[in-house]
């Protein structure tokens, strides 16, 4: 099958420091290759998975999210990828895109956040052309409205995050400087519990820098150390040992990529029970699931108890890289032999008939052009797995 992957603009595949969904994707395409596939990834230039690849940007564009660069990226990603079998596309704007066109390959397209109440509506008009996925049970359920065709949760690289046996006397928290992500707990439960807090975060944007000054800063002291962010070869080290993740979430995280990640390593985690968090720790074999600080600072006392093979074990059974890709691949199959509809557009009607207007088709090369107006752009290219 050949299989065009299609990711979001913001950051290189694999990321080199943060970037949980560029990674999956990294790991989806190294697997689906090995299964015996095709795969074209249409991402930044700067990105290093080994598969042929193409895109706009030679740089990730930041700041994340912004409407303009992601469309002339997904213009350009289904123009590079319109001769393959299947598109996966991990971007919101792509699917609304390729349904205006009929003649585009068939579309999957993975939803990496949160269903909210702005992006429902989205997600149920791209699922009437598209294959909508979820990544969990518990994202799946916050919109029993939007038709979803599976759940796929992600998988890891199980290599790359080897098991470390011995843990440590420390606690590790790994996310973004969000209080979302409860940073601020994990330092009250670590403190209460006398144990040495090590912080792995991503701390870019304005908002991430202000809850820092504004909540975390205050509650430092000798027992929390700050780290910048690691190579995936350093944090996966420092979580082989650390007695437990600390991931107290605040919000319901679709999946929650860290916790599987700790679980491979052989490390426990504690985590507040919100969003995924249940679907991937075990309470009571590969971590605790607590209510509150409390319940947490009393757990920290038991993770020496628990068996560090049964979370690589738990890991190895429930998270492997290459059971998402024969996942999705069956996903793929499903929409190869019955392809969403896509609508077809009609001229709106009028009380006074229009003059005809001159037929005008946006190619490649206007997106390119477009694009180097805003700054110097060396086009799209693409590159031979090394």
């Amino acid at each position: 099958m050949r299989i065009g992957v299609l990711a979001p603009p913001w950051v290189a595949v694999p990321p080199s420091r943060y970037g949980g969904s560029e990674q999956v994707i990294d790991n989806l395409a190294r697997s689906l290759v090995a299964l015996g596939h095709e795969v074209q990834l249409f991402t930044v230039g700067e990105s290093t998975c080994p598969v042929p690849k193409s895109w706009l940007y030679e740089h990730g564009r930041l700041p994340i999210g912004t409407t303009v660069p992601e469309l002339a990226h997904v213009l350009a990603g289904y123009a590079e990828l319109a001769d393959v079998d299947v598109v996966h596309d991990h971007t919101v704007l792509g699917p609304l895109v390729a349904a205006r066109n009929p003649g585009l390959p068939p579309v999957v397209v993975t939803n990496h956040g949160a269903f909210t109440s702005e992006t429902r509506p989205v997600f149920a008009e791209l699922a009437r052309t598209s294959a909508l996925v979820a990544i969990s049970h518990s994202q799946r359920a916050t919109a029993p409205e939007v038709p979803v065709t599976a759940v796929v949760p992600h998988g890891i690289d199980l290599e790359l995050y080897g098991f470390g046996p011995d843990g440590g006397d420390y606690l590790i928290f790994v996310g973004r400087m969000s209080p979302d992500k409860g940073l601020d707990h994990a330092i009250r439960v670590a403190r209460r519990a006398g144990r040495r807090l090590l912080v792995l975060c991503k701390m870019w944007e304005a908002e991430e820098q202000a809850y820092f000054r504004t909540t975390i800063e205050p509650l430092l002291g000798d027992d929390v150390e700050i780290l910048p962010e690691q190579s995936p070869q350093d944090r996966v080290r420092l979580v082989q040992g650390a007695a437990a993740v600390v991931n107290p979430i605040c919000w319901p995280e679709p999946f929650g990529l860290v916790m599987a990640e700790a679980l491979a390593c052989g490390t426990p985690v504690l985590a507040y029970p919100n969003g995924a968090a249940p679907e991937i720790v075990e309470h009571g074999r590969t971590g605790f699931l607590c209510a509150d600080e409390d319940e947490m600072v009393a757990a920290v006392s038991r993770v020496g108890d628990l068996d560090r093979c049964a979370c690589r074990a738990a890991a190895e059974q429930r998270f492997a890289m290459r059971r998402m890709a024969e996942d999705y691949v069956r996903v793929y199959e499903q929409v190869l032999e019955d392809p969403p509809a896509r609508p077809r557009l009609r001229a709106a009607q009028h009380a006074v008939p229009l003059p005809p207007a001159p037929r005008r088709v946006i190619t490649l090369d206007d997106v390119r052009s477009a694009t180097r107006t805003a700054r110097p752009a060396t086009g799209l290219r693409g590159v031979e797995p090394s």
